[in-house]
């Protein structure tokens, strides 16, 4: 079958293919803009108009694509002026309207027509309604960046995407860069149509070998960097702090020696003098034995306002990453708290980086949990300029073999961080798999992230009927209402059958895939959930546990009679007989949750079967085989999970259902 357009088939440009269009404009991303219209045209029966180029161009038209005050054939442009509205890129923002006749797009500058061409396509033919009110369209986030995780080199243990579970790498291979890059270039209008404008290229560990994507391999950067900038796309590099002595240039990575300093701004000078658009750096430092400033006395400001003077005469950034915590930790240990590690390193640094220094804040406490709080860091650090951090990529939620459409999350803690970050940065799912995701409904995931940092207060279910309406062009109603029926409640449901009430983990150390209750119980890591015979949880509070609670401004969690039940386990050690607000044990919540999940997934697959015939065979069987396994991983964490807490508890089960 090939390749899977996922949210740009052809037939999604339909309505704008069979019109007269003038393009307005210039520069590269208008030259794309060109080509995608033109190709639409010459497909559906219409007709591309380039303004100063086209020999005729008839007194009517049904589309204008135009930056500020390029609008010819179209009337008067003054109703809204592209300069009104919030503040925004200069660029990427545009007015969608009517001008006399036409539908109009006056953007201001190349990307904002390149998006504002994406939202005609949306649209489809409602775009040209006659009484189509004049709107203004502006990013709420201005950097919108997708971090990959993608290794150069073949990892013994991660493979050559580290939590990737959609084949290869769409960089590299085996050691070199793909020698086609074809792909990459249908990956950028994926991520331009969805309103991604960045990407990092290269895991965050990085490796001998993507250390050296910053010097001696730096072309490879280059050629994705030169394939994404047509679609508006700004390429990030992952870098080593060790760098200077791991490339054996110099004997220390100080940050306050001035010969690591000049060496990284001579370092960063030559990478602009290759990729004059680049975009910055991403480190993780001082994190799962990845080097940093600690090792020389320093701090994170130390560290990150180093690379930030290096990159600040490019207008450029650095997001330096705050999952920072002891991954040596005593288990017996009750006192020390991972969940407290972030704040802890970075809430007393507010107001000490410079301008271009984002820090970068995982969205919960702990690693991309499929229930977490939202992370105290990102209401702590006003004077800073803040990221959100969240995983497409489905490292705890699936893995891409599970239905999990995380857009439900994503805008509860969106909702939560309104005004508190500039930036989101997401983990990629993407990678050689002919579906671009592994499931290919995960595809409904990374357009999901970008579309929610372009607007975070688009509503999840609005944003997969995008989906759905581009990716399944004219879908017959038994499909669109199959694909909710799916993936509407799928993160909850997956809530249900996998660790309860937001303790978190129970998964199978090392791959994280499937229950193991004690898994990590007993090592370093610090993800415990501290179940014994009278009850389950962590206690975080500040009266008697590990003071977690108390880095939020407010005393919500403090409490059970004011803490969430979906976050109980994680802020309170509670016996096993405490009523929920629900009005039940946590005990039966337990055993109901799980059996009521399991059986969910069930119907789910039993729902898809009629999709048979609706959707390509491909993809069909694609995600059928998904489902099974799927209902087979459901069944066996019902099954650990309720086991151990019976024995654990010597509790029954208030409706007598089978439990070994």
């Amino acid at each position: 079958m090939g390749i899977h357009a996922a949210w740009l088939p052809s037939e999604a440009f339909r309505a704008l293919g069979a019109r007269r269009v003038l393009v307005a404009g210039a520069g590269p991303i208008v030259e794309t803009v060109w080509d995608e219209v033109t190709r639409a045209c010459d497909r559906f029966g219409g007709a591309a108009y380039r303004s100063g180029l086209s020999a005729e161009v008839p007194a009517h038209l049904d589309l204008v694509l135009s930056t500020a005050g390029r609008c010819p054939g179209a009337g008067s442009a003054s109703a809204a002026s592209p300069t009104e509205g919030p503040a925004a890129s200069p660029t990427e923002g545009f007015v969608l309207g009517r001008r006399a006749e036409s539908t109009t797009v006056l953007a201001d500058g190349a990307a904002g027509m390149l998006y504002g061409l994406f939202e005609i396509a949306r649209r489809g033919e409602s775009a040209f309604d006659p009484g189509l009110a004049d709107e203004r369209h502006d990013p709420a986030l201005l950097l919108r960046v997708l971090d990959h995780w993608d290794n150069v080199d073949v990892h013994p243990v991660m493979g050559q995407v580290e939590r990737g579970y959609s084949g290869g790498s769409i960089f590299w291979h085996q050691g070199r860069p793909h020698d086609d890059l074809t792909r990459v270039r249908s990956y950028a209008r994926l991520l331009a149509a969805c309103g991604i404008n960045a990407i990092t290229v290269n895991n965050v560990n990085v490796h001998l070998s993507e250390t050296r994507l910053l010097t001696s391999r730096l072309d490879e950067v280059a050629a994705i960097a030169g394939i994404m900038r047509a679609y508006g796309v700004r390429v990030h590099l992952s870098v080593n702090f060790a760098a200077p002595v791991i490339l054996g240039d110099l004997p220390t990575a100080d940050p306050l020696e001035d010969t690591v300093r000049q060496w990284w701004a001579q370092t960063t000078e030559r990478v602009f003098e290759a990729i004059p658009d680049f975009g910055g750096y991403l480190v993780k430092a001082d994190s799962e034995g990845q080097p940093g400033p600690f090792t020389y006395g320093r701090g994170h400001d130390d560290g990150a306002n180093m690379l930030a003077a290096a990159l600040a005469p490019h207008d450029a950034v650095v997001r330096w990453r705050a999952f920072v915590y002891d991954h040596r930790q005593d288990w017996r240990d009750r006192s020390t708290d991972r969940a407290r590690a972030a704040h802890d390193h970075f809430a007393p640094l507010d107001g000490r980086f410079h301008d271009n220094v984002i820090v970068q804040v995982k969205h919960g406490p702990m690693d991309f949990q499929t229930r977490e709080p939202v992370s105290p860091v990102l209401s702590a650090m006003p004077a800073t300029r803040l990221a959100v951090e969240l995983q497409v990529t489905q490292e705890y939620t699936g893995q891409q073999k599970h239905v999990c459409y995380l857009a439900p999350m994503w805008s509860g803690v969106l909702a939560e961080v309104a005004g508190q970050v500039g930036a989101l940065a997401a983990v990629s799912n993407v990678g050689s798999d002919e579906f671009w995701t592994g499931h290919p409904l995960a595809q409904a995931n990374l357009y999901a992230a970008g579309r929610l940092a372009w607007d975070p207060h688009r509503g999840p279910v609005a944003l997969l009927d995008e989906w759905i309406d581009l990716t399944f062009p004219s879908a017959p109603g038994p499909l669109r209402s199959i694909l909710h029926d799916l993936m509407d409640e799928s993160w909850r449901t997956y809530e249900q059958y996998t660790a309860p009430l937001g303790v978190g983990f129970m998964v199978r150390p090392g791959h994280h895939y499937g229950p193991d209750v004690d898994g990590y119980e007993y090592t370093p890591w610090g993800t415990y959930h501290f179940a014994d015979r009278d009850g389950v949880g962590v206690d975080r509070t500040r009266t008697t546990g590990t003071g977690f609670a108390g880095q939020y401004p407010h005393d919500r969690y403090e409490s059970v009679a004011t803490c969430p039940d979906e976050l109980l386990l994680f802020f309170h050690h509670v016996p096993y007989g405490h009523v929920l607000h629900s009005g039940v044990t946590v005990i039966q919540h337990i055993y109901d949750t799980h059996f009521a999940g399991a059986e969910r997934v069930t119907a789910m697959r039993q729902r898809w079967r009629r999709a048979e015939g609706l959707v390509d065979p491909a993809l069909y069987a694609r995600v059928a085989d998904r489902l099974d396994e799927q209902v087979r991983s459901a069944g066996e964490w019902r099954d650990q999970i309720n086991t151990y807490f019976h024995r654990k508890s010597g509790v029954p089960d208030a409706h007598g259902r089978r439990i070994h």
